[in-house]
């Protein structure tokens, strides 16, 4: 795989992006020189982004509330109906996604940390947008899967309706030898911890999940033995599904995701724990009956949301991942073969613009990015518009 870094196509933002030179400046990439232009400012913490069919534009602030951008205008006041969250480390209000019939039945799907006896864990709820107002609010789904940390809390739906959910490991500790790492939450489908799991539109269990009916294994589990993924995606053109999640110290990773495959973690993978040393966590980056990456960051890159392009305004990328990254403070564009199964290219756009949380193909055919700052400051809502 070639790996093509363009720090040209970097700049540092303003928190407020007050000035309109920012979309003035052209960046290159190898097939498409871009600018990034200003979209909505003054947000926090920005988490995830969606669009309506009469063009407007939801997004999800991690403190709780659900924004709504409307004429090129946030509007001053948030959507309210929004559920509870508990907002502190890693929790808070994470993914808005529209039923793909919300034009006939105006549901709007919302996951967030749901507070609990002990903690937190993840819930998806529906409600129904009526007159910029959440109504008939439900939980369809709340995670067997207790603690403070690695969430997961992406959403989509593939063309049968049904939806996918990530689900961190919940930061248990991966330590000791290799029984001790086989017996990791992540490796144990009696709870949800570091999984992706499928589920129908009102929250029940298809017939036709992998685990279904057999014992000792929660029924949702589609996937497992992943840390903390960040990003999920349907290929557009195969109907894949594409997960990213984060390593430690190492090992971010995008994987290709199959019904009942155990992608490894913590027993296989290419990160180490956190301290001065990197004490390594596995016992090698490969084993019969796991499944490898299609792609992976040493050292890590802090991967966050996940999109697959399939606009008309950059022809050249159509088919390629995009992956947003928190510590890398990139966009990362992976080329994929003929098949969209394999990386052949990777390229570092929008380098150096802030901790990217979200990416995402408007209806428009551009690319949205979402800023989040670590401080909670004011960050934007950004767009990369071909520069031609």
């Amino acid at each position: 795989m070639l790996r093509f870094i363009n720090k040209l196509a970097g700049i540092v933002l303003t928190a407020s992006l007050s000035t309109g030179a920012l979309s003035q400046e052209v960046y290159q990439s190898a097939h498409h020189d871009y600018r990034v232009v200003p979209v909505a400012e003054g947000l926090v913490h920005p988490w995830s982004m969606a669009w309506l069919p009469n063009g407007d534009m939801l997004i999800t602030e991690k403190p709780g509330r659900l924004r709504l951008v409307r004429d090129g205008q946030l509007l001053p006041e948030a959507i309210p109906g929004t559920p509870e969250v508990f907002y502190e480390g890693q929790g808070g209000l994470f993914d808005v996604v529209p039923h793909p019939n919300y034009s006939d039945n105006q549901w709007v799907y919302l996951t967030f940390a749901k507070p609990v006896a002990d903690g937190s864990t993840t819930a998806i709820v529906r409600g129904r947008l009526e007159n910029d107002r959440l109504t008939n609010v439900v939980e369809l789904f709340a995670a067997q899967a207790v603690g403070f940390g690695h969430y997961g809390g992406k959403l989509v739906f593939d063309d049968e309706g049904h939806m996918f959910l990530t689900l961190g490991d919940r930061m248990a500790p991966p330590v000791g030898d290799r029984d001790a790492l086989m017996a990791h939450p992540a490796q144990d489908r009696s709870n949800h911890q570091g999984v992706v799991v499928r589920l129908n539109d009102d929250g029940t269990v298809p017939d036709d999940n992998p685990f279904v009916g057999e014992t000792g294994i929660l029924p949702e589990i589609w996937s497992y033995g992943h840390r903390s993924p960040q990003g999920l995606a349907i290929h557009p053109i195969t109907g894949d599904l594409w997960e990213s999640e984060h390593g430690p110290q190492g090992g971010d990773e995008i994987n290709l995701i199959e019904p009942g495959n155990n992608y490894g973690w913590p027993v296989v993978g290419r990160g180490a724990n956190y301290g001065a040393f990197g004490r390594p966590i596995h016992v090698g980056i490969s084993e019969e009956g796991m499944t490898n990456p299609t792609n992976f960051w040493v050292p890590s890159i802090a991967t966050s949301g996940l999109m697959i392009y399939s606009g008309d305004k950059f022809p050249m990328w159509v088919g390629d991942i995009f992956s947003g990254a928190l510590a890398g403070e990139q966009l990362a564009r992976v080329h994929l073969d003929d098949e969209y199964r394999s990386v052949v290219l990777e390229e570092t756009l929008a380098y150096d613009m802030g901790r990217i949380r979200d990416v995402r193909q408007g209806p428009d055919g551009y690319i949205y990015l979402a800023i989040s700052d670590r401080q909670a400051g004011p960050t934007p809502i950004v767009r990369l518009e071909p520069a031609d």
